[in-house]
């Protein structure tokens, strides 16, 4: 059996955490999905997917993300129900995000502020796969050092400007 999902979407509003009796962090949120085509009247419609991440992928999620963040999502397919307040069965649908990467930097949404003059684009604040029945998690993030960071003014392609250090932390693979 395959249940697998892999999202692209935006946050409609900023992921709340909060933490089980048993000290688990949770965060639910929305994506805002665009559809691959446009309706009748010429405009793109988007579906909105109630997501899940648990333990430090959560607390990630609370920390970085903000509404209109662009997020991806890789997981998989949960549905549940329980009854409602008027007694009526409720049934949801939603996505266990197994792994969630940040896709634009954390500055993108918020108020534009100085940011450090040094090259190499944005920070990656990805996250390995994390499940949620205690199986584990591994967290991989950008933690800036002198190493990794080239001020713009060292330019090493100007004339006199020396060779160019890279060390295997500076390679994606």
């Amino acid at each position: 059996m395959i249940n697998r999902v892999v999202l692209v979407g935006r946050l409609t509003k900023d992921p709340e955490l909060k933490y089980t009796q048993s000290g688990i962090a949770v965060t639910r949120f929305t994506l805002a999905v665009n559809r691959a085509f446009s309706n009748q009247q010429g405009e793109r419609e988007a579906d909105f997917i109630s997501c899940v991440a648990w333990r430090k992928q959560a607390e990630n999620i609370a920390n970085y993300l903000r509404k209109g963040s662009l997020a991806g999502v890789d997981g998989r397919i949960q549905t549940g129900s329980f009854e409602g307040q008027d007694g009526k069965r409720v049934y949801t649908t939603e996505v266990v995000a197994d792994s969630t990467q940040f896709l634009e930097p954390r500055s993108a949404n918020q108020e534009r502020q100085p940011s450090p003059s040094y090259g190499g684009g944005a920070p990656s604040y990805n996250n390995a796969p994390a499940q949620d029945h205690g199986q584990g998690y591994n967290q991989q993030s950008y933690q800036p050092n002198q190493q990794n960071m080239t001020r713009v003014d060292n330019d090493p392609f100007q004339p006199g400007g020396g060779p160019i250090e890279v060390t295997d932390d500076d390679l994606p693979f």
